[in-house]
């Protein structure tokens, strides 16, 4: 079955506080490097780091049960919200994710992001702030969650983050109401 990986099929279930990002506002970003779509990078360098399951590839079937479960659709309309924004919003961004380094690459060419997309496989910055992870069909992917930081430290963090392609207007306007 196609399907649409830049739209939000309509119904699609809201994931739930569950508490587990409430340890996060205050905690300094670890000083990690990972692979992306730039080249090596550091997550100590964004003051946004925004979250993301995995995105969708034009042809490639859903997971099965991904409509289905609360916060995993949305990845490729968030991370295109945030291209689309990346101007107006005025710091250093991030979109990261456990995909494989190939599937950043095609991700950030296809989609024209101006910023760099983070590969994550081995979960390093999960393990470092206990970031909140689901599990579907074999996969342990993040659940969505948008970091926010100054100096490093995290000042705010929008979780959870619904919907997804609202998520860069809604740091955009955090941002701005500093």
């Amino acid at each position: 079955m196609s399907h649409d990986v830049y739209s939000l099929p309509p119904n699609l279930p809201v994931p739930e506080d569950d508490g587990a990002a409430d340890h996060l506002t205050g905690m300094e970003l670890p000083d990690i490097v990972l692979e992306s779509s730039m080249g090596p990078v550091n997550v100590r360098d964004f003051d946004v780091v925004y979250v993301y399951p995995r995105s969708g590839k034009p042809g490639v079937p859903l997971i099965p049960g991904w409509d289905e479960t609360p916060g995993a659709r949305g990845c490729t309309p968030q991370s295109c919200a945030f291209r689309d924004l990346h101007p107006e919003l005025g710091v250093p961004v991030a979109g990261l994710s456990v995909q494989p380094l190939e599937d950043q690459l095609e991700f950030a060419e296809r989609n024209h992001m101006p910023f760099p997309v983070i590969s994550d496989p081995e979960r390093k910055l999960g393990a470092a702030l206990g970031l909140p992870i689901f599990e579907i069909a074999g996969f342990t992917l993040y659940k969505r969650i948008t970091l926010v930081a100054q100096d490093a430290r995290i000042v705010k963090v929008f979780y959870p983050v619904f919907p997804p392609d609202a998520n860069a207007g809604d740091v955009l306007a955090w941002l701005q109401s500093r």
